[in-house]
Formats: C-alpha cells, structure tokens, sequence
C-alpha cells in the first residue's frame, strides 16, 4: 500500500502502532515495545491511563474548542492555576499556551524582545545559548539552537549572532564558564542582548548533560547584572522528568521565563506552554497591552482539561518520588552496563532523564544500537554527543514516570542484550 502520510525517514516503511498500555506499545503484528524514551520523551504517564480516558468523555461532552481572541475558559485558567502552584516559590504566575515546545520557545523569544522594546530598549534582540542545545525545530527556535545535526541544512537563514556557550560542562571549572559568559556579553554588548536561554539538563544535543553545582546560580546573576532576561527551557525537564517539578530545582534557582512541553500533555494532547513572572508581564501590560503571539489551538480547552489532569495524577500517585527512586535502579543498571563495554563510555543525568554516549563515536554504531533494541522490543531515543555536539553518538534512556521495578529491570535486561549483541558484530 502506498504510503501518503510523511514520516521521517521516507524511504522506510514504518510498522503501525495499534495499542499501546502503561509502558507498552503493541505493533499491527501483536510484538510489544517497551517505550524506554517516553516516544520523545513525552509519555511521562505512558499510555491509555484510565483516569485519563475518563476525562477524556467527560471533557468531550462539555466543551472541546473556543478561539483565545474571543473566549477564555475555565479549563485554560485552572491549568494556568495549578502551574503557578507547583513553580518555584510560585512566581511563575501567568501561562501562554501554545501547541508544541518549538511554539513555546518561539513565543519565549518574542515576549523577551516585546518586554525590553516596552521599556524603550529596543535593540536588545539577541539571545546567548549553548553550542550544545536544542529548542525547537521551527526557524526562530532552531536559530537559538546549537544542534549542528538539525541546523546545518538552513545556517544560511537562520540567525548569526552572538558567540555560543562552548566550554565543556563536564571538565571546565565553574569560573571558565561565567568568564566566557562575561566575554560574550562584553563583545556583543549588553544593551544588544535580551536574553540567556538554557536547557536545565541537556537533551538531544547533549545526552543529559548536567552542569556542575553553582552553575544556574551563578548564570542568573551575571544575567541580572548586565539587564539579560534568564530565560529556561524545560520543554524537556519540566513537570517532574527529572525527579522535581521543574529541572533548576536542583540548582535552587528559577528563571524569568521557563518553556515547558511534552510531559505536560503527557503524550494524549498536544500541548506547551511559555511561564512567566508578573514582573515580565507588567511592562508589557501597561504598553501595548498585547503579546503578539498566539496560534488557532492556542490554549485549548481539551487539551488544558487533559493536562490539568496530568498534573494532578503526577501529584496524587507521588509519581515525582517514583522518578526518583527508578533513576537509582537505572542508573545502577547503566553503569553496569558501562562497565561491560569499552565503547560505553559515559553514564549521566537527572531523574528518569538519563544518557549513555558511546565513545569513541563509530559512525553507525548508535543507529545498530537503536535498531537492535527495537528488534528485541525497546525504544529508546537518539541524541547528540561528542566534544563539540556533533557526534551522532548519544542514547537517551527516559521511560514513564509510572514504570515499575520489574519493569525497569526489563529494561536494562534488553538493553543490555542489545548493545551485547551489537557488540559481537563489530
């Protein structure tokens, strides 16, 4: 049969995905996959959650779309509430909801440049990131990335400046990189500059890459010095992947604007969302009055009834307390894994969002690994690695909150048998 649906890889023929429950995934020939990635890692609840498809109907028969410009509702305001609740020191007040996380960086960017153009500082309209990043796959957030691997086919248009973060967060010391910071603003200049946008723990460009102690800290204050909005995305960290509510609560510190996504519609509705504090809203609301962002879907109400009801299970089954404890189990279990292979050179992260990066990177050795846990019935999620981010070299293991023990040593079971069998054809 001809296929007329886009998929990645067009010239390969994907099985269908019929059913799928808790941690699985069943294809149209009854084999079962462990979702050892969450999909992108997104599934946090993983799937066909029975509260959740009683919300569903209930939902369905009281209200399932109206137009932001024309209507609020109680469902978006609820969803707004609960995620100011759960913030740090509740400061994130106010919610911009949008569709995907490349929709919540775009807007991120936007309300940065409107909130210093209110003030009369309107040529503060670059952004500092890291070489090592990734924030989203449309133009504006691929422009602020640092993933060379899904950059390099558009540089041309995307943008140019300032210098990106390259210092190496696992061997610099913590005054080299507040320096180079401290360098980049100074070249750029300050007064051009509206923001300093981080990923807590590094995903796809970086294999769970964490910064050392004091780093977020330390960012925060250089940003405030010289007037840069600190800007967080926790598309990928945020609502609890990494064992807390949002990915700087291990730093102790919290950001201007914060991006979340993927865990917070969970996988049943798409869905993201820009944070901010009032403090970033109030220019803006006594200038223009106006965000000029927003999408048809933005903040609709289906999906904020879902992902209402995906916070409250988080909260209600202790599922941050289940993240924490399976990260020790797989963490163990990785660096078992570790030591039985020379090319496994490297275990790391936070939570149930954690990264095995293959060294030295064998070009095609990260897609056998991948295909070979798919063989035996494990997904698991490919990123990026090496010195400067661009080595196709990096596994993402990042399963639902809801996994079991028994679960998770299947897991490492499979996993472990793959990258053995791997091994012996090398």
């Amino acid at each position: 049969m001809k296929n007329h649906n886009i998929q990645p890889l067009l010239q390969k023929n994907y099985l269908k995905a019929v059913s799928a429950r808790g941690v699985y995934i069943t294809d149209e020939n009854g084999k079962r996959y462990l979702d050892g990635s969450s999909g992108p890692v997104a599934c946090s609840l993983g799937h066909s959650h029975p509260a959740l498809a009683e919300h569903f109907g209930k939902q369905l028969g009281k209200i399932q779309f109206v137009y932001r410009s024309q209507f609020g509702s109680e469902e978006a305001e609820q969803l707004a509430w609960q995620l100011a609740r759960i913030s740090p020191a509740e400061e994130y007040q106010h919610s911009f909801f949008v569709n995907s996380g490349s929709e919540a960086t775009e807007t991120a960017l936007k309300i940065a440049i409107q909130y210093w153009q209110e003030q009369g500082k309107a040529s503060k309209t670059l952004f500092i990131t890291r070489q090592k990043s990734y924030h989203g796959i449309t133009m504006g957030a691929l422009g602020v990335s640092g993933h060379q691997l899904r950059r390099r086919q558009f540089e041309r248009v995307l943008w140019g400046r300032p210098e990106k973060l390259k210092k190496d967060l696992e061997a610099a010391p913590l005054d080299q990189h507040l320096a180079e910071l401290e360098t980049i603003i100074h070249t750029t200049g300050a007064e051009n500059i509206a923001g300093l946008l981080l990923e807590p723990v590094i995903g796809a460009a970086g294999t769970a890459l964490v910064p050392p102690e004091g780093y977020y800290q330390s960012m925060k204050e250089i940003c405030q010095k010289h007037e840069l909005l600190f800007m967080a995305d926790e598309v990928m960290t945020g609502l609890g992947r990494t064992g807390s509510w949002f990915g700087l609560d291990h730093w102790g510190t919290s950001a201007d604007i914060a991006t979340i996504g993927k865990s917070l519609g969970a996988g049943y509705a798409p869905l993201a969302a820009t944070l901010v504090t009032d403090e970033i809203l109030a220019p803006i609301r006594q200038g223009s009055g106006l965000i000029m962002s927003g999408h048809t879907y933005s903040g609709h109400p289906l999906s904020c009834a879902v992902a209402s009801q995906v916070l409250t299970i988080i909260e209600k089954d202790n599922l941050l307390e289940n993240a924490r404890q399976m990260s020790g189990k797989l963490l163990q279990g990785l660096a078992r894994i570790k030591d039985r292979f020379d090319f496994v050179q490297t275990v790391r992260g936070k939570g149930l969002l954690l990264g095995m990066e293959l060294d030295p990177a064998v070009p095609g050795l990260q897609g056998k690994i991948i295909d070979r846990c798919f063989e035996n019935g494990l997904l698991v999620y490919p990123s990026a690695g090496g010195q400067a981010g661009t080595d196709e070299n990096g596994l993402l293991i990042a399963p639902p909150y809801i996994i079991s023990g028994t679960e998770t040593d299947a897991l490492l079971e499979i996993l472990d048998t793959s990258i053995s069998q791997v091994a012996q054809s090398l």
